[in-house]
């Protein structure tokens, strides 16, 4: 029996099939059986796959079903890919991961890597059916696509080789992850950004290299992995959990971390599911072409984005069609309507005369949850739980002078000044600039900073907090987000690579930052400064980020939040200074490396959702905020605030637990795997120290600071501030008065 029944899956748009089907079926055996595919032996007897198996599987129809419109050739080589990485899942499998076999499982894919080479290279000779594929499919694939595309290929090609050792090595624990880490290992262990690249190559249509690194295509990327995994673990529970001991599945994953049912995790699979795809399709229609258009992308450009675009799209609908259907999945009861004459047609082909517009099938019930969201509702304290630190604190002994040369720093950029559109005057006044004693903040988080690193930290975090409060107050209200973008963009103005001269600054945001970079650039090397640039420009993006959720009434999607919510905090920036320091004696392929990756990422979420616990009152009811992982929760798992702050620090606690896992033993791993030197382990090592006091320390100034207590919140609230009867937010800027003059009457 299945162990739960298959959910109502959201699937608005029909699948189609490629005419090419037959062709493909019958290449990819001949392929697979020339590659030595259908006779590569078991540990234990019998072969991994033989015809009848390749038969069931039927990665043909896979690669049909999610290629309908690429050519004969195109798809033959496409499923020879397909039946590739599904035989190396299952080669390894057999080889590796029943028998614990760690080190002969980083030789095997050591060895494999040798197989993707660059111009002019010459492979070795294959010793296993996985090599040999490898080596095949690389010769007719690379000639024909652009060195970026190559690129891409091989890092995602890469990862879903390499970090089979993460799941190989959490089988050896008996360990199942943490959702947050799940979900950002499962994008490099699962495939489908590797499935995106081919996408590319089968619609004929690279991504631009102008535009490939930009945040838009990385969410394109990111939700279409997200999607086709969490669909693949909604299906292959039975065979992956019950019956091959796997433990990297994602209804497995929340099945014990919310210690529920399996059903009603399967559930909320679906419905993360349905919210990434929702996600996708905000992207594609709103983001997409602002980006086409900021970057002048030229017409033939854009024709290859939107083919790209569809082209994940047809792989969706036809990844499902295929899961409904293959043998190597649990799909009882997933027909999308009842099979004979009153149902309509079946078969191959007739998907679209069955598409059945359920709730399900239309997400109803996530886009209901996104877009009804009331701001300014009145929520009142909330009780933050005892939260595990075992770092203690250290304060550094220049704190009393850094607090008085913070007040001067502030004065002279403005940050008291009265600011245009801004009814009560100014961001900020002194009073509160001392309540928020940020000096205070940096003083813990970089204890042993001589004067003048504690004053630089200092700045840095007032000048991230009152850009973090100037954009919604300024632009928020008004809904002003052309004005947003433009703010945003003259920021780059005052980073220059060369840290040479700037434009004369306009305002206390470009003041600031034109005294900050002068001050943190000018050391650096070129790539340090390269590093720093993009961990502030990330950083102010997000909060125009911010103002378009909020401009769309939208509540943002979980996985999206907690990723942009480590860039609108500032924490690769305030956290990441010291390690900027030692960019050029640390390999890069270090801080890329999965150990580190996620080191600093669970660091940077404990800080991250522990000032969401404290700014809860704050963010909803004071200032009509729904960037709050509370609120979040709240919103996708329909709970009340209680159990969505529970479920936030329960995060907090397997975030932390995973971060001491990795310190205590993951790091030394790779010092040995990369052979590091003593200067570089020393290096990476403070870098965790750091990580360690950076989080008791943004903990212990929550705990004391103002800027988040009722009393305070309540004090701040002067007149004219606030949301206006009869509206959900108070309308701002040229051509609002006579709308603030009647409430105010009334």
């Amino acid at each position: 029996m299945q162990p739960f029944a298959l959910p109502d899956f959201y699937m608005p748009y029909p699948a189609r099939i490629n005419p090419n089907l037959e062709r493909a079926r019958e290449h990819s055996t001949a392929w697979a059986r020339r590659m030595g595919m259908l006779e590569a032996p078991k540990p234990g007897g019998g072969v991994v796959w033989d015809d009848a198996a390749l038969s069931r599987m039927d990665y043909a129809l896979l690669c049909a079903y999610t290629h309908p419109d690429c050519d004969g050739p195109a798809l033959d080589l496409i499923t020879d890919w397909y039946v590739w990485v599904f035989f190396f899942d299952d080669h390894f499998l057999e080889q590796f991961k029943y028998s614990r076999d760690l080190t002969g499982a980083k030789a095997y894919l050591d060895h494999l890597e040798l197989f993707m080479t660059a111009d002019g290279e010459t492979p070795p000779e294959p010793t296993n059916p996985a090599e040999a594929g490898l080596k095949d499919l690389w010769e007719r694939t690379i000639p024909s696509m652009s060195p970026e595309w190559r690129q891409r290929f091989i890092t995602s090609t890469h990862n879903l080789m390499v970090e089979s050792m993460w799941e190989l090595d959490n089988i050896d624990r008996g360990r199942i992850a943490n959702p947050i880490e799940y979900m950002q290992m499962r994008r490099r262990v699962g495939g489908a950004p590797w499935s995106a690249n081919l996408v590319e190559f089968a619609v004929g249509a690279e991504i631009p290299a102008s535009i490939a690194g930009t945040r838009p295509m990385e969410v394109l990327s990111d939700t279409f992995s997200d999607a086709v995994h969490l669909r693949n673990d909604l299906f292959s529970y039975q065979r992956e959990v019950q019956e091959e001991g796997e433990n990297s599945n994602a209804v497995l994953v929340f099945e014990k971390f919310l210690d529920c049912e399996t059903q009603e995790s399967a559930e909320l699979v679906n419905h993360l599911l349905t919210s990434r795809l929702h996600e996708f399709e905000n992207t594609a229609l709103v983001q997409v072409p602002a980006l086409l258009l900021d970057h002048a992308v030229p017409p033939h450009e854009q024709w290859g984005v939107g083919a790209y675009v569809k082209g994940l799209q047809d792989w969706q609908s036809g990844g499902h069609e295929w899961h409904a259907k293959s043998s190597r999945y649990m799909n009882e009861g997933v027909s999308s309507a009842p099979a004979g004459v009153l149902g309509g047609p079946t078969g191959i082909g007739t998907e679209a005369s069955r598409l059945l517009l359920t709730p399900g099938k239309l997400g109803l019930k996530r886009r209901t949850q996104q877009l009804t969201h009331t701001p300014f509702k009145k929520v009142g304290h909330l009780p933050v739980p005892e939260l595990p630190m075992p770092f203690p604190v250290r304060t550094s002994p220049h704190l009393a002078e850094a607090r008085e040369r913070a007040v001067h720093w502030a004065r002279e950029m403005g940050f008291f000044d009265s600011v245009p559109g801004v009814e009560r005057g100014g961001v900020w006044d002194e009073r509160r600039f001392r309540g928020y004693d940020l000096a205070h903040c940096a003083a813990m988080i970089h204890a042993d900073a001589t004067p003048e690193q504690l004053d630089l930290s200092g700045d840095w975090l007032s000048w991230g907090t009152y850009g973090d409060d100037y954009f919604p107050l300024l632009f928020g209200g008004a809904r002003n987000l052309p004005a947003a973008k433009i703010a945003n963009d003259r920021l780059s103005l005052f980073m220059p690579l060369d840290a040479g001269e700037t434009p004369p600054p306009v305002g206390p945001i470009e003041r600031g930052l034109a005294d900050l970079w002068r001050r943190t650039a000018g050391p650096m090397t070129a790539d340090a400064r390269r590093q720093c640039r993009k961990s502030v420009a990330d950083m102010t993006a997000s909060w125009v980020w911010e103002l378009l959720n909020q401009a769309q009434n939208r509540v943002p999607d979980p996985i999206d939040y907690i990723e942009m919510r480590r860039r609108t905090f500032g924490a690769d920036m305030t956290a990441g200074l010291a390690r900027l320091a030692h960019s050029d004696d640390v390999p890069p392929e270090i801080y890329r490396h999965r150990t580190m990756h996620e080191l600093d990422t669970a660091a940077q979420d404990y800080a991250c959702f522990l000032n969401d616990l404290f700014s809860y009152q704050k963010e909803i009811e004071f200032e009509g905020e729904m960037h709050n992982l509370v609120l979040v929760i709240e919103t996708f798992l329909d709970v009340d605030r209680l159990k969505a702050r529970d479920i936030v620090a329960a995060l907090m606690k397997a975030r932390l637990e995973e971060f001491e896992y990795i310190v205590a033993n993951d790091l030394t791993k790779m010092f040995d795997e990369f052979d590091l030197d003593d200067s570089v382990r020393a290096i990476l090592t403070r870098h965790a120290d750091d990580l360690k006091e950076w989080m008791s320390g943004i903990l212990e100034w929550h705990r004391t600071c103002v800027r988040y207590q009722e009393a305070d919140l309540k004090g701040d609230r002067t007149p004219g501030t606030g949301p206006l009867p009869g509206f959900s937010f108070r309308p701002s800027g040229l051509g609002t008065s006579a709308v603030r003059v009647v409430a105010a009457r009334s």
